[in-house]
């Protein structure tokens, strides 16, 4: 599935994706307060989140993202090359299964409505 979207809520296969990029668990600074790291991200260095971005143990992004009920969407590969893609989405908006994504009924119905008409 090189180059499709998958989505995950493994924690192993999250920290192994984000570790083989470089990238590094992290929140948007200065969002959370008592135990709670506030926004999620990953940072990539060399990339834009070098003044927003604070570094966080594994653990507690985990936690935030358990808590939250995310999901972490992904991409392995884009036109042959290791891609960077990812997005944290609700549980509710995807379903997993063996890491592969599948769009609920609504989702569907959504993309079918803003594909152009053939004919």
């Amino acid at each position: 599935m090189t180059g499709a979207a998958k989505a995950t809520v493994n924690h192993d296969t999250i920290r192994q994706w984000v570790e083989a990029r470089g990238g590094n668990p992290a929140c948007v600074r200065g969002t959370g307060g008592r135990g709670d790291p506030g926004i999620l991200r990953i940072d990539f260095p060399g990339f834009t989140g070098e003044d927003t971005l604070e570094h966080i143990d594994w653990d507690d992004w985990f936690r935030a993202f358990d808590q939250n009920g995310l999901a972490f969407l992904y991409q392995d590969t884009k036109d042959g090359s290791e891609s960077r893609f990812f997005r944290l989405v609700s549980r509710d908006s995807v379903t997993v299964e063996d890491d592969a994504i599948q769009l609920l009924p609504h989702q569907r119905k959504a993309r079918q409505r803003r594909r152009p008409s053939r004919g």
